[in-house]
């Protein structure tokens, strides 16, 4: 049995006239389940493509992508999409929330596409919204509108939790506090938690640090000691 996650020679081009952009080039590397793992690189280093296409909104151009026993690199459209809604719990900088709709419906509008969710309003209260179920996004502060978001993507159950920058739009105390609830989530439930950042600071709390630079890994390390977010400052 490989690893969770395997991503093999995978590249990624986009053609635009004569010009060709190589946002992945030639990338190999593996996850393990239940990590905290961080992509660090700044922009343009290609991590939003590679999470994109981990989540099945991309598709490569060339190599292989596994997640535990599904080649989501040899998917069709319909099989991605189903992907995309069992199996990946997204949270991105934004909390692209329904601003109509509470709390709780904002999860259960999640709930009601899957087979076997966990009850909205349990996952809601296990990220200490238990007070903030009717309210709506505009009654929320920015860090308990995230705070929805994750509880959204954990409802589902997913195997990844995906999170492209989520405490960019955050202030520095609450953005640590979505860090902790991420981290938590990954030791508690076995949840592989993937970061993309540019914010060197957060290697210090991962399980496993894979380093980006110009659409390609410059390097892949294991944290044997990760630090819990109460321990790190930035």
């Amino acid at each position: 049995m490989g690893s969770f996650v395997r991503f093999e020679n995978v590249n990624k081009t986009y053609k635009t006239g004569d010009f060709v952009l190589h946002a992945l080039d030639n990338i190999s590397f593996e996850i393990e389940k239940g990590e905290v793992c961080v992509i660090l690189g700044q922009s343009g280093a290609g991590k939003t493509t590679l999470l994109n296409i981990l989540g099945g909104m991309d598709t490569l151009t060339s190599g292989t992508v596994t997640l535990g026993d599904k080649k989501i690199s040899s998917f069709n459209k319909k099989e991605l999409t189903t992907f995309r809604r069992e199996d990946i719990g997204f949270v991105f900088q934004f909390y692209n929330l329904i601003p109509n709709l509470t709390a709780l419906e904002n999860v259960e509008i999640v709930t009601q596409m899957i087979k076997k969710p966990l009850p909205a309003d349990k996952v809601l209260q296990s990220v200490g919204l238990g007070e903030r179920l009717n309210n709506f996004p505009a009654q929320l502060s920015g860090g308990e509108q995230q705070r929805v978001a994750i509880a959204r993507a954990l409802a589902k159950r997913p195997k990844i939790l995906l999170c492209d920058e989520p405490t960019g739009a955050l202030d520095y105390e609450t953005g640590r506090q979505i860090l902790k609830l991420l981290q938590e989530q990954s030791r508690e439930n076995g949840i592989l938690v993937v970061i993309v950042t540019h914010n060197s600071a957060l290697v210090d709390m991962a399980d496993r640090i894979i380093r980006m630079k110009s659409g390609t890994v410059v390097s892949v390390q294991k944290n044997d000691n990760a630090l819990s977010i109460e321990e790190i400052e930035w």
